[in-house]
């Protein structure tokens, strides 16, 4: 079963635990591409991506939260690859019971991210959209990895274990 991870962030090499995720993927030989690296002017080769999609069973799109919604590669990525008689419509069944997952890191802890918290929503409710997408093209949506308190807040050991978990969580899809 053939495995892709997506990433999608606009300073990965500023990013200590997207770049980590990285090297570790790499490292454990799981194919990846980096949108913002592979498009650095943002005009996307939509026969590429669509080419690309098709060539894989599971599909995960890395991505840090930013203001709890995803870098706006992504959005332009799903605008322009996820096309009316390819992702959906009458003939749009190339996606179709392909697997997609969400790998994210988000800055603040984890009690942050509940209705009591200091931002009122879980992480399941800000990657709902994510997961109707995938639902409306006939994918199979397999879950989502994240890793809280990326920023300022785990120590190095936190970030290494939760890279572990990552890496498992990508092998295990």
């Amino acid at each position: 079963m053939r495995k892709l991870v997506i990433i999608i962030h606009p300073d990965i090499e500023n990013s200590v635990v997207n770049r980590m995720w990285k090297n570790a993927l790499i490292n454990e030989h799981i194919d990846v591409v980096d949108l913002y690296e592979l498009y650095p002017d943002r005009n996307i080769d939509v026969a590429r991506e669509q080419e690309r999609l098709m060539s894989y069973d599971t599909i995960v799109f890395q991505i840090p939260l930013y203001w709890y919604s995803s870098p706006p590669l992504l959005k332009q990525y799903q605008d322009e690859v996820f096309l009316f008689n390819f992702a959906y419509g009458p003939e749009g069944t190339k996606l179709r019971d392909k697997k997609f997952a969400i790998a994210t890191t988000v800055g603040s802890l984890e009690e942050d991210y509940s209705e009591e918290g200091s931002n009122r929503f879980t992480l399941d409710t800000l990657l709902s959209p994510f997961v109707a997408t995938f639902n409306y093209i006939g994918a199979q949506y397999k879950g989502h990895f994240e890793q809280y308190g990326t920023v300022n807040h785990a120590t190095k050991n936190e970030l290494i274990e939760g890279s572990k978990r990552y890496i498992e969580f990508v092998k295990k899809l």
